[in-house]
């Protein structure tokens, strides 16, 4: 072996550096949208910032549309509009005015991706989340576990009105539009609770913060214009009829 050059099986070099790359082409555009899409449109809660970086979304996207992870648009799960992930800037902003406490009870209505509640279970003590469509609760369920998230429950069924079972709640959040909010909902928050929903019919709807006094009465807030596809099943306005 005197002069002979010890040869070791290896990672060949140039995919390494590939994969490095990769991983830095990554984490630039995890920055770039935390920084261009998110921060500029008022999230400054440095929690939520750090959250975005630590939950990694790009895990929960559909492998067809992983390229579009971080870009400033619903990515679809399905072929029905109700089946799309929110907009990154859509998800930060509805965390940061939630307000979430460790000791708080959350109910998700629409699983999806299980990103978002990926993101609820960071910031609250215990998430439920009812998935209509079997085949996204799955899908959602399997993004959670894989990703360690171990206390938020995902759970097949329609709650559009909804969880009785396990209410109250400090916080709902709705991942589809509705016409109002139902009293129904308004009946399964804590006091001092909230109801998060996007309200309206398009092309006019809102983004809204329905917040519980200690006296039982709501007050809602306006927070920004959106549009939204429909909550399925959500409750409908009585129409006149001729």
């Amino acid at each position: 072996m005197d002069g002979a050059m010890l040869e070791f099986p290896s990672f060949p070099r140039y995919r390494l550096h590939a994969i490095m790359i990769a991983e830095l082409n990554v984490e630039q555009a995890r920055f770039n949208m935390v920084e261009q899409q998110i921060r500029t449109w008022d999230v400054l809660n440095q929690e939520i910032l750090d959250l975005l970086y630590a939950v990694h979304r790009e895990k929960f996207v559909p492998t067809a549309y992983r390229t579009l992870a971080f870009s400033d648009l619903e990515i679809p799960l399905g072929e029905a509009p109700s089946e799309r992930m929110w907009a990154p800037r859509l998800e930060a902003r509805i965390l940061q005015e939630l307000e979430l406490k460790k000791s708080d009870f959350v109910l998700e209505v629409g699983t999806g991706s299980g990103y978002f509640t990926a993101l609820l279970s960071r910031l609250a003590g215990r998430v439920i989340s009812v998935e209509i469509n079997p085949r996204l609760a799955e899908f959602g369920k399997g993004n959670l576990v894989a990703e360690g998230v171990d206390n938020a429950t995902v759970i097949i069924g329609d709650a559009a009105g909804g969880r009785h079972q396990t209410a109250p709640y400090d916080a709902i959040v709705l991942t589809g539009s509705v016409p109002f909010i139902p009293q129904i909902l308004l009946d399964q928050v804590k006091p001092e609770g909230r109801i998060f929903a996007v309200v309206g019919d398009e092309p006019v709807m809102s983004a809204r913060m329905a917040l519980r006094t200690t006296s039982g009465t709501f007050n809602q807030t306006k927070m920004f214009e959106t549009c939204m596809a429909p909550l399925v099943n959500a409750t409908q306005p009585a129409r006149f009829q001729f």
